[in-house]
């Protein structure tokens, strides 16, 4: 009678074990991602001097909160933040408009050329934007696009449209024809059918393309620093690089101002995570 007991007993200890295991991983990497901005925290509300001491302290300072309310007040952090809002919702909003329609366009309409464009689209990622800041410079100048935020909107919109085009073309290849087909018999035009048949299948790519562009644009640096020198119209991406002296660098202050920069991408993230990787792997397999 003992020996099925302790049958049955090992594998519920086991279960037990495994759960427990499964637990403090999933505890281990929380803390993994949480710790950066938790430091970040740490790091706003010490002051400079105490940075550098050899025992580092792991709690925030409640003192050193006033921090936030000093670069808001006394910088220009909430224009910068401002603008890297509009510049950012606009590069999504222009990406995923046309990187639906080019998408669809590529995966469903049969015309001569098609293989060379979508060919062309990777080729375009093969320049670095350092080998096209003076052209564009150029261009936008001579366009009244310097000192625009429309004009930023535009650039980052055609460095990550290529990228949301072919994103969106594998999930709409692995959309069934027979749905469509279905939809065009009862007479519903093109159009239609991209709007109220294919896009609500597509929904957590197109969800993974707006977060890519997102971050695209929000993180963007080289042209925001070359084509926005007025104060008002700069991003915080290069808002925060005034901070930086010649000879000194508050330390703490800049990264109040890097965690403020970064809790609207956090939480933007936050807001559409669930789609994004089940948006990443469709069309890896066509239905």
């Amino acid at each position: 009678m003992t020996a099925p007991a302790a049958v049955t007993v090992a594998p519920a200890w086991s279960r037990i074990l495994l759960r427990t295991g499964k637990a403090l991983g999933i505890l281990v990497f929380c803390v993994a991602c949480i710790f950066p901005v938790y430091w970040m925290l740490v790091t706003a509300t010490l002051p400079t001097a105490e940075l550098f001491d050899r025992t580092p302290k792991l709690l925030p300072d409640l003192a050193g909160f006033g921090v936030f309310v000093d670069i808001l007040w006394t910088t220009p952090m909430g224009t910068w933040l401002l603008n890297s809002t509009i510049i950012a919702a606009g590069t999504t909003a222009v990406s995923v408009a046309f990187g639906v329609t080019c998408g669809y366009a590529l995966s469903r309409t049969p015309f001569r050329g098609r293989g060379a464009l979508g060919f062309a689209l990777f080729v375009t990622q093969m320049l670095p934007e350092a080998l096209l800041i003076v052209p564009l410079y150029a261009v936008f100048a001579a366009l009244g696009l310097l000192n625009d935020l429309g004009g930023l909107v535009i650039v980052n919109a055609a460095f990550v449209l290529p990228i949301v085009t072919w994103m969106i073309k594998g999930a709409v290849d692995s959309v069934p024809l027979e749905i469509e087909e279905a939809a065009r018999v009862d007479g519903c035009p093109r159009l239609a059918i991209l709007r109220f048949v294919v896009l609500p299948v597509i929904k957590p790519s197109v969800a993974a393309a707006a977060v890519l562009a997102f971050f695209a644009a929000w993180n963007e640096y080289l042209f925001a620093a070359t084509f926005a020198t007025d104060e008002s119209i700069k991003p915080t991406s290069v808002g925060l690089t005034s901070f930086i002296g010649e000879y000194s660098t508050p330390i703490n202050v800049v990264m109040a101002g890097s965690l403020l920069y970064a809790l609207p991408a956090i939480a933007f993230f936050m807001i559409l995570q669930r789609h994004v990787v089940s948006g990443l792997g469709a069309g890896a397999v066509k239905g």
